[in-house]
């Protein structure tokens, strides 16, 4: 998040001219470098974009007790949304100026609980395929011990973007 905001980022939606005539990649390093808005989720859920690349998106987070269930540990959904936006994002470095995506299918496995102690986890999204009208991706969140918290796949329906 400290990257982003440096460059002057904050939360909102980019404007149609900010986006206009841009790939994918060029989007996701603008919205790195603070030149595009964030998505406002990403405060909500503190979490944010650390690292872009052609078929590679890097997210980090740090549960809170604000995100846990009735349980006492972090909720799934936490889980998922930060799987799902390094899912995406990676899935849209890979389309071309005047394309878009969105979510179709999202299977997530978690498979260790997280705590407000657990520290930062990192979700790191890689794309399978990216073709015409569909892409896959699969995204893994570790620990900084490296220990996996949960694995996720996507698959994306791509399409052109509205004007």
């Amino acid at each position: 998040m400290d990257r982003m905001l440096a460059g002057g980022g904050r939360p909102g939606v980019a404007a149609p001219a900010q986006v206009q005539g841009r790939s994918g990649l060029e989007l996701m390093q603008a919205m790195l470098a603070g030149e595009l808005p964030y998505p406002p989720i990403a405060d909500t859920l503190d979490f944010a974009l650390i690292e872009v690349a052609h078929s590679k998106a890097v997210f980090q987070g740090t549960p809170q007790r604000r995100h846990y269930n009735p349980m006492g540990t972090v909720h799934g959904g936490w889980f998922a949304t930060l799987l799902d936006s390094a899912l995406g994002c990676a899935v849209h470095t890979t389309l071309p100026a005047g394309m878009a995506y969105t979510t179709a299918e999202l299977g997530v496995n978690i498979v260790r609980a997280a705590r407000e102690d657990t520290g930062p986890l990192r979700a790191i999204g890689q794309v399978v395929h990216s073709g015409r009208q569909m892409a896959t991706a699969e995204a893994r969140i570790v620990g900084s011990d490296g220990k996996l918290y949960a694995h996720a796949t996507t698959t994306c329906l791509v399409f052109a973007a509205r004007a």
